[in-house]
């Protein structure tokens, strides 16, 4: 009986713990609902967000920048900002027959962990990661960034736009296969004018667009000095945005200097859209079509570019549209709009301009007493009528003529006194008419560009100098009713290795080769263009050794300044 009352006893007292764990239970279920709730509390809290980067200061150190806008964002699996391997390692340097023992114990640990961590090695080489090249070891300062295979989205580029301006010395972004597409490109292009002047190389490798929009990185505001769009699978359609982006009759690119177009899909028509770029393009110097599918017609119209070619109809109303407008200016820039010259108290009125100003007046009087008796009976020129209202407006151009320009450029002097004063706000010195003032520009783009082939340190003095210079302006040559402006002689280097060129065109090569190295001989001036130093059409289909391509290449070698300096070692070595 007494096992009844503590069953009976116990029985009651069973559910009673049972109860307290139920209710328990429903205690911490609560108190879990209770968590969640402020949980779910959380997003409407992380609405206000996206405010929060736009009050973060960046410091300049990527790293971090990149870490704490990603983390204010609401961004948690974000790529890590590494530093990029280097290729050339200390250790090989000091490596020595004392340092064998040590050499291989580092060698033995490297493999246990490799083997203990071979899976976890994998993954870690593939996972996302922002490669940075810094200026030094010890600086945080990015020079490079490097972002390799992951998909960059519009989130990661709106990040790049508030840490990125702050990167004082950054000088390129390389992005290979990161899946742009237009509109990521686009928004990417509008963070560029955000980042540091001293950005000036962008590499967009391995990004296939369907629109081939990349003409966009070369707009007239865009400061890109070196653009790289290898393997891209970019056809003839792309290569005519690209170039119509490199020049057309009104416009022309003057910041671009090198363009890789390599391992693309242009074939001869996007050849031809390329050449009539580099027509009125009198910036780049450094081209490669390199891997593409060129075959004759495109390679002779590449050609054609680098000799005198024939101006289109439209070209030659350009050009005359041109000098009549440089005419106008020059009226209207000059103080007097008298025809034959200034007054004795005119001229004393132009003494405080200082004593240059007086003695290039007085070299203007000497020329009107030498070429007085020749009157203007010369005006009646090839040009027509262009010429004799250039000449009536004052500007004294004549620059569509042969021979008698030297004759025109002294009658600018002979009509108009204060041209010196003009050229004096300019500094270009003594020399007399517009066609040795174009020259002086050109002269001056072309030695910019030949000391800054392999230091783009300043380019925009060069554009600066050069912006008003347009290359219809320049002298050209009339054959059987035709006229003729010199061929491209800025373009330093051009490659069109593994194309389907036969010797057909190289034929033309050959002939533009011809031309670059007369015009180098001839040059008047150390300032004139270099003209083509590098060609490279091997691995197409012809022989190496057919005789047009040995006498390309016996031409270029000399001109080659790789070449020559390894040449000249070796010389001084034996």
């Amino acid at each position: 009986m007494s096992s009844e009352p503590s069953a009976t006893g116990t029985s009651p007292r069973t559910p009673r713990p049972g109860a307290q764990k139920s209710s328990g239970a429903v205690t911490k279920k609560g108190d879990r609902g209770a968590k969640d709730k402020t949980a779910s509390t959380l997003p409407p809290v992380g609405e206000e967000e996206p405010k929060n980067p736009e009050e973060y200061q960046c410091t300049g150190v990527l790293e971090t920048d990149f870490a704490e806008l990603c983390t204010r964002s609401g961004y948690t699996d974000f790529p890590k900002v590494v530093a990029r391997p280097r290729a050339q390692q200390s250790s090989v340097p000091s490596a020595s027959v004392s340092e064998k023992p040590a050499q291989v114990q580092d060698d033995q640990r490297l493999s246990a962990s490799c083997s203990q961590n071979s899976l976890e090695s994998k993954y870690v080489f593939f996972r996302p990661t922002i490669q940075v090249e810094l200026e030094q070891e010890d600086n945080k300062a990015v020079k490079e960034i490097y972002i390799r295979g992951w998909k960059v989205e519009d989130r990661i580029l709106g990040i790049f736009s508030k840490c990125l301006p702050s990167l004082t010395q950054l000088q390129a972004i390389n992005l290979w296969k990161v899946g742009l597409t237009d509109k990521t490109l686009t928004t990417f292009i509008a963070l560029l004018p955000l980042c540091s002047s001293t950005l000036r190389k962008v590499s967009l490798e391995g990004n296939p667009i369907p629109e081939q929009s990349f003409n966009k990185l070369m707009g007239l505001d865009s400061t890109i000095i070196h653009l790289s769009l290898r393997n891209n699978n970019i056809n003839d359609h792309g290569a005519h945005l690209l170039g119509q982006a490199l020049s057309t009759l009104h416009s022309s690119n003057r910041t671009l200097v090198s363009l890789n177009l390599a391992f693309n899909h242009i074939g001869d028509v996007g050849a031809g859209y390329i050449a009539d770029g580099l027509r009125l393009n009198r910036s780049l110097l450094w081209l490669s079509l390199a891997h593409n599918r060129i075959q004759d017609k495109g390679a002779l119209k590449l050609a054609e570019v680098l000799r005198p070619f024939e101006l289109t109809h439209r070209e030659v109303v350009e050009r005359r549209r041109l000098l009549l407008v440089k005419g106008t200016q020059e009226r209207s820039r000059s103080p007097s709009s008298s025809r034959y010259g200034d007054t004795k108290a005119e001229r004393e009125k132009s003494q405080p301009l200082g004593v240059s100003t007086v003695t290039l007046v007085d070299k203007q009087e000497k020329m009107q007493s030498l070429k007085a008796p020749k009157g203007l009976g010369k005006k009646k020129e090839k040009s027509g009528e262009v010429v004799k209202k250039e000449e009536k407006l004052g500007s004294g151009q004549s620059p569509t003529q042969g021979t008698p320009k030297k004759e025109d450029a002294a009658k600018a002097g002979k009509g108009k006194v204060t041209i010196p004063e003009q050229k004096m706000s300019k500094g270009k010195g003594p020399k007399t008419g517009a066609k040795e003032k174009r020259s002086i520009l050109l002269e001056s783009e072309h030695l910019g560009h030949s000391l800054n082939y392999n230091q783009h340190s300043k380019p925009q003095l060069v554009v600066e100098a050069t912006e008003m210079v347009n290359p219809l302006l320049e002298p050209v040559e009339h054959r059987d009713g035709k006229v003729f402006l010199p061929g491209n002689k800025v373009l330093l280097h051009l490659n069109l290795l593994r194309n389907q060129i036969t010797e057909v065109g190289l034929e033309g090569f050959l002939t533009a080769v011809q031309y670059q190295v007369q015009a180098s001989k001839s040059r008047t001036s150390p300032k004139a263009p270099l003209g083509l130093l590098w060609l490279s059409l091997a691995k197409n289909c012809f022989d190496p050794q057919c005789p047009t391509h040995i006498m390309i290449q016996e031409l270029m070698l000399p001109r080659d300044p790789v070449k020559a300096k390894a040449r000249e070692e070796e010389a001084a070595a034996t």
